[in-house]
């Protein structure tokens, strides 16, 4: 059975100045799957992402048309800017923790939209460290400094910080780029997990990690969908479009 539509984009287009880097693109993402994105470098998968919860707004070049909906809202007529970003977490290549405590560090958002009650507080944070499988590592030094972590501990921090929005949609770009493949393991087990949860949306250059995790895949180049469908027709040897099998069987890219 279909999966209802959680995000939805029509014709979007995406300039920087005179140069468009996204070609009035359009597709669906289903509630609650995970869907990956991959494509050479410069295909614009790290611009998708920021258009979907209008991050792009911080870039004065930028230009934007089209219909991105989120639970058939479109964002560029929201008025509540911050809370579509709370609703679309972001998690970036380089795990980039604030300096402040472990616990501050995932206790920030939520102090932010109000909550004040310390059992509320450490409830959440205890939930989101355990989300990103950081907990048993830290539960006994949360007032370190997030900072003093190792990368793979940081990505996961900023995971938890993510997620401390309690977000509807988690993007992730590239989240792996930067940390060892044991820890990648891990964190795609949490993917798995938080399935159930909330809808994915990872970007990513390891077509085998798309392979692993994603219901569905985007084949992304040079700003244009070449093929979006199912993993079992992206990775099969005979996809659609013969640039797919190109990529993914790195004949290309």
């Amino acid at each position: 059975m279909t999966r209802p539509k959680h995000v939805e984009v029509r014709d979007l287009r995406l300039a920087y100045g005179t140069k468009e880097v996204i070609h009035g693109i359009t597709f669906d993402i289903h509630r609650h799957e995970i869907l990956g994105v991959i494509g050479p470098a410069q295909s614009g998968k790290t611009s998708l992402l920021r258009c979907l919860n209008r991050t792009i707004d911080f870039t004065p070049e930028a230009h934007v048309s089209g219909i991105v909906k989120v639970d058939g809202e479109e964002v560029r007529r929201t008025r509540d800017v911050y809370g579509l970003r709370r609703k679309i977490g972001m998690v970036a290549p380089l795990p980039v923790g604030l300096p402040i405590s472990i616990y501050d560090n995932v206790a920030f958002a939520p102090r932010c939209a109000g909550m004040s009650r310390k059992a509320d507080l450490d409830a959440i944070v205890e939930q989101c460290l355990r989300q990103a499988a950081l907990w048993e590592e830290v539960k006994d030094r949360l007032s370190s400094l997030g900072t003093k972590l190792s990368g793979g501990q940081q990505q996961r921090l900023t995971i938890a910080r993510a997620l401390s929005h309690q977000p509807e949609i988690l993007c992730l770009d590239e989240f792996s780029i930067a940390i060892d493949p044991v820890t990648t393991m891990r964190i795609e087990d949490v993917l798995k997990e938080l399935r159930s949860h909330m809808t994915v949306i990872l970007v990513t250059n390891l077509t085998q990690q798309a392979r692993r995790l994603a219901d569905r895949t985007m084949f992304l180049w040079n700003g244009d969908i070449i093929e979006l469908d199912s993993n079992a027709v992206i990775f099969s040897d005979t996809p659609k479009d013969r640039r797919t099998h190109d990529y993914v069987n790195g004949i290309f890219g």
